[in-house]
């Protein structure tokens, strides 16, 4: 059996046979920063392990846990439950895993602050230019994405709730979303968003405890429709459906950042990153359990996509209005959060190419083309989200083939490459194992959505009032 300890201890003699070559982090830290604008004003190095955790969470734990109760509807009671506990454990052991291979180049003097510069120096520089780089690209500005389509339904939410005749259109609430994104996106570094960030945490502990109150409401009143945990459709569709529950379980455990988050960790690294994963974790287990749970208890099978939409029953409110629109207020700041934090890559990307890392990050200089940049960045953002109301079927997609490499596979890949534990140990076989198994499922939840789409492709209309 592999544990922690295990681990823990094959990293020790790795490190131990190294121990000549390591250096002062902070002093390499600063050496390898100096002309990388990019890394020196958005990858700050001045954070805690506190501060790891609020970035963590807010990547995690964010509106798309609301479609779990939808997951759940396509495996049942026993397979849902087994796949999140699955999600909780390889996600858990793999981001401690790729947090493990910082960890050891830090001390070795050369530390990595970017998703893309470790895959270059452990795979080489075609899988970072033309594998690890274009989709942690895709994956994170289909979040920003995402994040903007999804506030603007929050928005629009509110705003039918008060006026249920309106006249607004869904696309001018993610314009007016984006509008409050183009403001966000123009904090300076990761580390700035350390206080957003924890509130955004407490927000997203505050909508789950909300959607499970509002679950819990409507399944124990007779305002509910029968509850019915059968699996539907043909043999066909019920396996396509398995498929797609497990992508979608996957892309919600999904964080595609964690060597971005690290980089903000003030030198000396080691054990910072475990103490804000564990942290993170004890946030993630009590959201998507509880909402899992209680949603599909409630609902059964007839959970919708997002968990909100089994609150309304033709146009009219199972549960009180104002748990509505509180539940709604939450999820719309928090996803603002969630955007910005899957900005900071762009962002970084943006500042390499046109900031000077020899003048000073708030001059003229450099303040102008960040304004710039970032705004044409969100308005670009904003712009597909409003075009495209449908996008959420997209990024199932993205999902598919972006988080699972990149949480899944790589992890357990780059650390046996780093490593180099014995083929007869239980962690090499444990890595090869999660490796092949996700890269099958990642394949196959891909088709999934892919086949979903073409089935949905028919109601898809541009700027449609969804």
């Amino acid at each position: 059996m592999v544990t922690t300890s295990s681990v823990a201890a094959h990293v020790q003699d790795q490190v131990v046979k190294d121990h000549a070559k390591v250096g002062q982090e902070a002093h390499d830290d600063d050496q390898q920063k100096q002309f990388n604008a990019g890394a020196l004003f958005v990858l700050k190095s001045k954070g805690s392990w506190v501060h790891c955790a609020y970035h963590l969470t807010t990547s995690i734990v964010g509106p798309d846990l609301l479609s779990l109760p939808y997951a759940f509807a396509f495996l049942g009671w026993t397979a849902g439950i087994f796949c999140l506990v699955i999600g909780a454990s390889v996600t858990f052991y793999s981001y401690n895993l790729i947090s493990l291979v910082l960890e050891h180049y830090a001390q070795l003097g050369h530390r990595h602050f970017r998703f893309r510069d470790l895959a270059h120096d452990i795979l080489g520089p075609k899988w970072c230019r033309y594998f690890v780089g274009p989709i942690q690209f895709l994956v994170c500005y289909g979040a920003v994405v995402a994040s903007i389509l999804l506030g603007g339904q929050c928005m629009k939410s509110i705003y039918l709730l008060s006026s249920p005749n309106g006249s607004m259109k869904l696309y001018e609430f993610v314009i007016i979303f984006g509008c409050l994104m183009l403001v966000l996106a123009q904090i300076p570094s990761f580390h700035s968003l350390r206080h957003i960030n924890l509130v955004s945490m407490l927000l997203g502990l505050a909508y789950s405890v909300c959607a499970t109150a509002a679950c819990i409401y409507i399944g124990n009143s007779s305002k509910g429709s029968q509850k019915d945990y059968s699996l539907k459709g043909s043999p066909a569709s019920r396996l396509f459906g398995i498929f797609n529950a497990n992508a979608i379980i996957a892309t919600i455990y999904g964080n595609g950042i964690i060597p971005e988050i690290q980089a903000t960790l003030a030198a000396p690294v080691k054990g910072k990153m475990f103490k804000g994963l564990s942290v993170c974790y004890a946030v993630v287990t009590t959201t998507f359990f509880s909402v899992a749970i209680s949603g599909y208890w409630a609902f059964g099978n007839k959970a919708e996509g997002l968990i909100f939409s089994n609150f309304l029953d033709d146009g009219k409110p199972l549960i009180p209005k104002w748990l509505i629109f509180m539940t709604n207020v939450f999820t719309m700041f928090q996803l603002s959060a969630v955007g910005v934090v899957y900005l900071q890559p762009t962002n970084e990307v943006l500042e390499t190419t046109f900031a000077d890392p020899t003048r000073n990050e708030l001059s003229a200089r450099n303040v102008i083309p960040r304004l710039i940049s970032r705004s044409l960045s969100v308005m670009l953002a904003t712009a597909v989200a409003a075009m495209l109301p449908f996008f959420g079927d997209i990024n199932s997609v993205i999902g598919a083939f972006g988080f699972i490499p990149l949480d899944f596979v790589l992890p357990a890949v780059l650390f046996n490459l780093t490593f180099k534990p014995s083929k007869r140990s239980p962690i090499y076989w444990l890595n090869i194992t999660i490796a092949v198994v996700f890269s099958v499922l990642g394949i196959i939840g891909a088709v999934a959505a892919i086949r979903q789409i073409s089935l949905d492709a028919k109601t898809y209309k541009l700027f449609a009032n969804v």
